[in-house]
C-alpha cells in the first residue's frame, strides 16, 4: 500500500482563505478499536472483571459495531494480528467492512525486554526488537495496513542517575530506522507516552516525537524511503493518544496542530484523562468535553483526513457499549463545532483587543440548551 499523503496539514492559510477553509472542510468521523479492550485483563489490584476471549470472539464483538460506524480494528503483532490468524482479520473484512487500519509490534512485554527493547543497552536484545520491528513492517506492507504504530513503552529509565542518555536515544532512533530499511516503504507512527510502565519512557512527549521522527528519518538508506522523504513524505509520523497527552500536562489541541504543522499526524486515539494521574483511558468526553471540541477543532482547521480511534479500558461496561459512547461523544462535539461561526471564532483570535471575552461567551451559548435562557451574546466587533 503507498504512503497515505499528509502533507497538506502542514499548508499555512491567511485568515480569509482558513475561514473559507473552515465553511468547506468536515471532519470525516471513521472509527477504529483496539481489539486489546474487548477483553481487558486485571491490573496489578484486581482480577479481571469479565472472562477471557480469544481472537475469533473479539472480533466477532468488533463486528456487531459495523453498523453503529465502526470501520477499523488495530491490534498488536504477532501477538493479536499474525500470519497465523490473519484470516479472521479478512473475514471481518469480507462479512463487515471492517478493515485493519494499524497494529504495534509487541516490544514490550517480554521478559526479556527488561531493560528496554530498542534502546537496549544489549546487543542481542536490540537485534530480537529490530527483528520483530522489520516482520511487522513487512506484514503491514504484504496485508496493505496503512502504517505500525509503536508506543515504546518498555524503553526508559527509573533512575535517572549516571545514565547516557544520549546513546539510548541513539541506540532507539538507529535502530527503528534499520528496521525501516530493511523494509522499506512503510510508515511507523510513534505513540508517545511520559511514565508507565517505565517511571519515565524514552521520547515521552509530543515534543519529544517530533524529534524523535526526523532523528529516526535522518539515520534511513534505503533508496525508497529516501525517495519518499524527498518528496516530502513524513515516513515516521504520530499516532498521539489524549491520554498520554494529558499525563504529561500538555495542552491536547496545541500539541496536535504541533504535529500537523510538520505534517505528521497520521492517526489518533481518543479518551479521557485527568492531568498527571496514572493511564486511566476512560471513554471520550467523560473529563473535560471542552478539550476534545478544540481538538477536533484544530483537526477540521489543518484538514485532517485519518482514523479516529477509541483507546479504552472498559472494565466496568461491556466494550460495545465503552466504544458506541466515545463515537457518540465525537460524534456530539463535532455536531458543536460544525454548528459554530467560523468566520467570527478565527477573527475573534486575530483581533482579540476589540472582542475581549466575546469567544468564550459565545462556547458558553454554544454549549447551553435551549431552556438556559442566557442574556443576549455581547456584540461581535469586526
Amino acid at each position: 500500500m503507498p504512503v497515505i499523503d499528509i502533507r497538506a496539514q502542514a499548508t499555512r492559510r491567511p485568515p480569509e482563505e482558513l475561514i473559507r477553509h473552515m465553511r468547506s472542510f468536515s471532519l470525516d468521523l471513521r472509527f477504529c478499536a483496539g481489539v486489546w479492550f474487548m477483553s481487558p485483563g486485571g491490573g496489578r489490584f484486581h482480577e479481571a472483571y469479565g472472562k477471557k476471549l480469544g481472537m475469533a470472539d473479539r472480533l466477532q464483538i468488533a463486528g456487531e459495531l459495523a453498523e453503529y460506524g465502526l470501520t477499523g480494528v488495530e491490534a498488536h503483532y504477532p501477538t493479536e494480528v499474525s500470519e497465523d490468524n490473519w484470516h479472521l482479520y479478512e473475514k471481518l473484512q469480507k462479512e463487515t467492512g471492517i478493515r485493519l487500519v494499524g497494529f504495534g509490534p509487541g516490544l514490550f512485554y517480554d521478559k526479556e525486554f527488561e531493560w528496554g527493547a530498542l534502546s537496549s543497552p544489549y546487543p542481542e536484545v536490540q537485534e530480537k526488537a529490530i527483528d520483530i520491528f522489520a516482520r511487522a513492517l513487512a506484514f503491514a506492507r504484504a496485508t496493505g495496513t496503512p502504517h505500525v504504530i509503536h508506543w515504546p513503552g518498555i524503553d526508559g529509565w527509573e533512575n535517572p542517575f549516571g545514565q547516557d542518555f544520549f546513546a539510548m536515544r541513539d541506540r532507539f532512533a538507529r535502530n527503528l530506522a534499520k528496521a525501516m530499511d530493511r523494509v522499506p516503504g512503510v510508515r511507523v507512527a510513534m505513540e508517545p507516552k511520559p511514565y508507565e510502565p517505565r517511571g519515565r519512557i524514552i521520547y515521552g512527549s509530543t515534543y519529544e516525537g517530533l524529534l524523535l521522527d526526523m532523528k529516526i528519518e535522518s539515520y534511513l538508506e534505503h533508496p525508497e524511503n529516501k525517495k519518499l522523504l524527498a518528496e516530502g513524505h513524513a515516513l515516521v509520523a504520530m499516532n498521539p493518544e489524549m491520554g498520554h497527552m494529558l499525563m504529561g500536562f500538555e495542552d491536547a489541541a496545541y500539541s496536535l496542530s504541533l504535529i500537523m504543522e510538520y505534517g505528521r499526524l497520521a492517526h489518533t486515539h481518543w479518551n479521557s484523562q485527568p492531568f498527571g494521574n496514572y493511564d486511566q483511558d476512560m471513554n471520550v468526553g467523560v473529563l473535560s468535553p471542552e478539550t476534545t471540541e478544540a481538538c477536533l477543532y484544530v483537526l477540521k482547521m489543518h484538514g485532517y483526513t485519518g482514523y479516529f480511534g477509541p483507546d479504552l479500558n472498559p472494565e466496568r461496561m461491556p466494550a460495545v457499549q465503552a466504544v458506541k459512547n466515545c463515537m457518540d461523544a465525537l460524534r456530539a462535539a463535532n455536531e458543536r463545532i460544525e454548528g459554530l461561526d467560523h468566520e467570527k471564532v478565527i477573527m475573534s483570535t486575530m483581533d482579540p483587543r476589540r472582542n475581549r471575552g466575546w469567544l468564550e461567551a459565545y462556547l458558553i451559548r454554544a454549549r447551553a440548551t435551549a431552556t438556559a435562557q442566557l442574556p443576549p451574546l455581547p456584540e461581535f466587533v469586526r
